[in-house]
Order: structure tokens, then sequence, then C-alpha cells
């Protein structure tokens, strides 16, 4: 199983979109300041996760969440909460 997922910043207006197949231990790892891309916009918050059955699934719906439409789909969830 795979996981497609979105992440906002708490404190900057940043969200960041990525594929992996344990959740939790890669949430941890970005609140925990272990990734270089994420580092300078920690601390997290979990903005949308969504399950595939497949790599190639996720992969998929990840360029989705990337594309101009699907940032734009996620900073409209991120500000209506």
């Amino acid at each position: 199983m795979f996981y497609v997922y979105a992440i906002s910043s708490i404190e900057k207006n940043y969200i960041y979109v990525g594929l992996t197949s344990n959740f939790e231990e890669r949430l941890k790892r970005h609140n925990g300041l272990r990734e270089k891309t994420t580092k300078p916009y920690a601390p997290f918050k979990l903005l949308y996760l969504e399950e595939a059955k497949t790599r190639l699934e996720a992969r998929n719906r990840e360029k989705y969440w990337k594309s101009a439409i699907g940032k734009e789909n996620l900073r409209y969830l991120r500000d209506s909460k």
C-alpha cells in the first residue's frame, strides 16, 4: 500500500506533496527536520492523505496534486479549515 499526502507548514505559506509506503514515519522525518527539502518550513500538519494500491497509481495521483490545479485545491482545503 502506498500513500499520497499533502502537509502544510504551520508557520509559513508552504504545502508539500509526496508519496510513501509508511506515512507515519515520513511525517516524523518531516517534523524532525530530517528532510532537506522541507526542513526550513517545519513544523507541519497533515492536510490530505490518500491510499493507492500500486506505486504507479500513487505516482499519478502525486503528479495531480503537484500540478497547478491540484495545488490550488490544496490551498483551498487549507484555507477553508
